[in-house]
C-alpha cells in the first residue's frame, strides 16, 4: 500500500524560504564582487568609482600594454608545460593506486593529498627555499627562468588530476580489460584501446583543472618567480598597488573569462558520459 503524503504546512514553508534567501544570500556575497569588477572594466572613469560611461577604451590599452601582454603569455606558456606534464603524471598515478596494491601505498595515496590540503603559502616558501639552494631563482634567461614556476605548478597540479582520474576509473568495469586480454592483446593495446578511451572525459576534465589552477596560481607563483620573469596574475597585482583602475578591471576580466570557458568544456566534456550512464 501507498503511503500518503502529508501536505507541506507552514513551517515546511518558512523553512524553504530561510533557506533560498540564505543561499541568495551567499551566492550575492561570493560573485557580487565579480559582477561590479566585469561591468567597471567598461566603465568611462579614471577613478573607476563612479559610473561616467560605457566604453571599451582599457581594453585596447591592456591589449596595447606590453608588458602586460608578456606576462599573459608566461602564464599561458607555464599553463600549458605544466597541464602537459601534470596530466601525465597524475593519469599514471591514479592508475597505479587503482591497479596495484605494494607496500606503503597509504603513505603515497597521503602524499598525494598533501599539495591540496596544506596552504599555498607553506608549499611557496618550500620552493622557494628548495629553488633558492640550488641555484634556479634569478640569473637565468628567459625562457629557461620560467622553469621554477612550471615545477612549482606540477605540483600542486597533478594531486588534482589524479583524483579526477581515480574518481572515473572507479566507475571502470574491470571485466572489459580481462577480456581485452583474453583476446590476445598486450598491456600497451589495453591502456590505449581499452583504458584511455574510457578514461578520456576525466582526463581531459583533469586538464582542464590543472590549467585552470596554473593561470589563476598566485601564491605559489610569487615564490617562485624570478625577478626578470612576471605571470599575469602578479602583472595584475602589481597594477592593483597603484589602484583599482578600469584597465586593471579589463585584465581581471580576461583572465575570469578565459577561467569560467575551461570550466564549462570540462563541465561539458563530463555531460555526456553522465548521460550515458543513466541510459
Amino acid at each position: 500500500m501507498a503511503e500518503r503524503r502529508s501536505a507541506p504546512g507552514p513551517l515546511d514553508y518558512t523553512r524553504r524560504l530561510w533557506l533560498r534567501a540564505w543561499l541568495a544570500a551567499t551566492f550575492l556575497f561570493l560573485y557580487a564582487p565579480i559582477v561590479i569588477l566585469v561591468v567597471f572594466s567598461f566603465n568611462d572613469s579614471r577613478r573607476n568609482i563612479v559610473w561616467r560611461g560605457f566604453t571599451t577604451e582599457y581594453y585596447a590599452k591592456a591589449i596595447a600594454n606590453d608588458s602586460l601582454i608578456e606576462a599573459f603569455t608566461n602564464s599561458l606558456i607555464v599553463a600549458f608545460v605544466s597541464t602537459l606534464v601534470s596530466t601525465v603524471l597524475g593519469t599514471l598515478l591514479a592508475l597505479a593506486l587503482w591497479r596495484f596494491r605494494f607496500p606503503g601505498k597509504p603513505l603515497v595515496e597521503g602524499a598525494n593529498a598533501l599539495p591540496i590540503v596544506i596552504p599555498e603559502i607553506c608549499m611557496g616558501v618550500s620552493l622557494l627555499v628548495f629553488f633558492s639552494s640550488i641555484g634556479l631563482m634569478g640569473g637565468i634567461p628567459w625562457p629557461a627562468s620560467l622553469t621554477p614556476i612550471v615545477i612549482g605548478h606540477i605540483a600542486f597540479s597533478f594531486p588534482f588530476v589524479a583524483v579526477v582520474v581515480r574518481a572515473r576509473l572507479e566507475g571502470f568495469d574491470r571485466s572489459l580489460e580481462e577480456a581485452s586480454k583474453d583476446l590476445g592483446a598486450s598491456e600497451w593495446q589495453t591502456l590505449r584501446h581499452v583504458m584511455i578511451p574510457f578514461l578520456k572525459p576525466g582526463i581531459v576534465a583533469g586538464a582542464l583543472l590543472a590549467m585552470t589552477l596554473s593561470l589563476d596560481d598566485f601564491v605559489i607563483t610569487f615564490f617562485t618567480s624570478g625577478p626578470e620573469t612576471i605571470t599575469f596574475p602578479i602583472k595584475i597585482y602589481s597594477m592593483v598597488r597603484f589602484g583599482a583602475t578600469p584597465e586593471v578591471n579589463a585584465a581581471s576580466t580576461v583572465l575570469i573569462v578565459i577561467t569560467l570557458l575551461l570550466t564549462v568544456i570540462a563541465m561539458r566534456m563530463q555531460a555526456p558520459d553522465r548521460k550515458g550512464e543513466r541510459r
